[in-house]
């Protein structure tokens, strides 16, 4: 009898994981797409029906995932993380690589190329994202959420430098929060690479240099 049991339960497993693998290399199409086309098109010009057909599959498909707003949101998180709606970094391979570096300055370059690696890919989808919540106040919750998503992963990575004491202790933590998601913001990396023309090593370096003298104890 138990040998029965197993046999029958092995092929649903299968099948089970085997749809869930095809449902997540269709969200990943479709995330894909959207982001793509988000880029190119803007906001107002992108349409789900777009999205379907770059994507390959059907507009139910894709409504599935939610109203416009939520798909460009998500569109973002995938094209930074490669993951949608995780919400803490920590979680991530990005961040568990993080809770590794016990050296300061190993830490300070790689936060600041992982910025510069995520603004990289979705830097792109700003105009279309702060565009289209001009217009949409349904993209402008989502963008509030998203701002209040990324400050709290901030306060996350910030927790790791303070426990192993490389913070400064003169200013507050919030304070330190606060200037980090400026100094490591899209909006900054937009700024310094395209309104001014300067290259993506030079905002690298200066987010670098940014944190060590604003975040960063002095007497380490």
């Amino acid at each position: 009898m138990p040998r029965k049991s197993i046999s029958k339960a092995a092929p649903r497993s299968y099948r089970s994981t085997l749809r869930q693998q095809q449902a997540e290399a269709t969200r990943a199409r479709i995330f894909g797409a959207a982001a793509e086309l988000f880029a190119r098109e803007g906001y107002a010009r992108t349409t789900l029906a777009k999205i379907a057909a770059a994507a390959g599959v059907s507009a139910e498909t894709v409504q599935g995932q939610g109203p416009k707003a939520a798909l460009l949101i998500a569109a973002i998180e995938y094209a930074g993380f490669g993951v949608v709606g995780e919400e803490n970094v920590l979680n991530l391979d990005v961040g568990r690589r993080l809770l590794t570096i016990d050296d300061l300055d190993e830490a300070l370059d790689y936060v600041a190329e992982t910025a510069t690696d995520i603004h990289q890919r979705t830097a792109p989808l700003a105009p279309a994202l702060f565009g289209g919540a001009d217009a949409d106040d349904e993209l402008e919750r989502y963008l509030d959420r998203l701002l209040a998503s990324i400050k709290l992963q901030m306060h996350r990575i910030l927790d790791v430098l303070r426990d192993r004491g490389w913070l400064r202790t003169d200013v507050p933590f919030d304070e330190l929060v606060e200037t980090a998601v400026v100094v490591c913001g899209v909006e900054t990396y937009l700024r310094i690479t395209h309104r001014d023309g300067q290259s993506v090593d030079t905002y690298r370096r200066w987010c670098r240099r940014m944190l060590a003298e604003t975040v960063v104890k002095h007497n380490l």
